[in-house]
């Protein structure tokens, strides 16, 4: 069974700065593409960056030049760098990853991490 654990959500002040976390376990595990999401208050999910295990970067509009998503594979480790905050970026962060543990594919999420902008 594959496990994702976030870490490093908080309430910052507008302006401000986070660095989001994330550690995959599970056996013989080989992550593929990794990424972040997240979810307001009454809104829906959405993608907010990915990265393939080569390093190739997604981001959605709203967060280009403001978030930066890093992995680590030796470490099994996705990182979200969150600058320029605003309130709009107040949500829960889900880690996601995709890729074989035990040679049997899987799709896993985190338990999500909140964030809080305030002004």
């Amino acid at each position: 069974q594959v496990q994702l654990v976030e870490s490093g959500g908080g309430l910052v002040q507008a302006g401000g700065s986070l660095r989001l976390s994330c550690v995959a376990s599970g056996n013989r595990i080989q992550l593929n593409a990794m990424g972040w999401y997240r979810q307001a208050p009454g809104k829906q999910r959405e993608l907010v960056a990915r990265i393939s295990r080569g390093g190739s970067t997604e981001y959605v509009d709203s967060v280009k030049g403001r978030f930066a998503i890093s992995r680590d594979n030796a470490k099994s480790m996705v990182y979200l760098q969150l600058n320029s905050l605003k309130p709009e970026d107040t949500a829960v962060y889900y880690c996601y990853a995709r890729g074989y543990s035990d040679m049997n594919a899987f799709n896993a999420w985190g338990q999500g991490t909140v964030v809080t902008i305030y002004t």
